[in-house]
């Protein structure tokens, strides 16, 4: 059975931190409000980028901060707004 998100992202697109926030909130299939490794992995397959898993690895490695296993605090998302400007050149700009 196919699971349709209902935020449509592409990478190129320009978005606010909330929306970035919202369109991760749909690949938090369990609900826990944390984005695990492998949920951020199937984030970005679902734009159909390249090495999903790798990239999944290293921002992970790169924000968080407690070794939870997961983005799981304000501090590790503004760190992975970040990652993925800087590394996803994904274009994320404040909210207002």
């Amino acid at each position: 059975m196919a699971i349709m998100r209902c935020i449509r992202l592409e990478p190129n697109r320009s978005m606010t931190v909330d929306e970035f926030r919202a369109w991760l909130r749909t690949y938090d299939d369990n609900h826990d409000g944390r984005i695990s490794q492998e949920e951020l992995k199937e984030a970005l397959h679902g734009l159909k980028i390249w090495f999903g898993r790798w990239k999944a690895q290293k921002a992970m490695a790169s924000v968080d901060s407690n070794r939870s296993g997961a983005i799981d605090n304000a501090t590790e998302m503004e760190k992975l707004v970040k990652f993925a400007q800087k590394h996803l050149h994904f274009k994320i700009y404040a909210s207002e």
